[in-house]
């Protein structure tokens, strides 16, 4: 299988009668959704896709992807690099189909109004949903300290009169 261009939008179908195989990368500039959550800029996704029909005669998107991110560590704030790997499978449905009778071991993805899918949408949410919910440093080599911070002094305020305390006197001297 050579490296080819990861196409944008295919009709899923028509890639499973010809069995296509996509091996291929995806830039990172391409995908909006996930700039803004990892801190680099630039990069590229190694993306393997092959398109098949299962035993039920199901049209089956099975893929993985490789990708080296950096997010920002949630308890140093420092710079974290996650080395991200997913293995997916899919199967389209139409606009608006049940899709209660399918194998569970497929997610779901729909087709548009064209009967097609967005596979760098798909490969991007994948990508999204393998960074972890709160990534963070191994506690051995995080930076964070258990130390409480200090920035400054605080000034002690000037204590203030009650203005209620004139409240009161007006009350006890009627």
């Amino acid at each position: 299988m050579q490296k080819v261009k990861i196409p944008i939008t295919l009709d899923p179908s028509r890639a499973a009668q010809r069995r296509s195989d996509y091996e291929g990368v995806v830039m990172l500039e391409e995908l909006s959704r996930l700039e803004q959550v990892v801190l680099d800029e630039a990069g590229e996704i190694a993306v393997t896709v092959r398109f098949e029909f299962d035993e039920q005669g199901l049209a089956v998107i099975r893929g993985n992807f490789s990708a080296k991110v950096h997010v920002t560590c949630q308890r140093c704030n420092g710079e974290l690099g996650l080395d991200l790997e997913q293995d997916f499978a899919y199967t389209p449905v139409g606009l608006g189909a049940e899709s209660d009778d399918l194998p569970e071991s497929y997610d779901v993805v729909e087709l548009d109004e064209h009967g097609e899918i967005n596979l760098r949408q798909l490969i991007e949410d994948e990508l999204i949903l393998s960074i972890p919910i709160v990534p963070m440093h191994d506690e051995a080599s995080c930076s964070f300290s258990d130390k409480p911070t200090r920035f400054g002094e605080i000034d002690e305020e000037d204590s203030k009169p009650n203005p209620f305390e004139i409240l009161k006197q007006l009350k006890k001297d009627s």
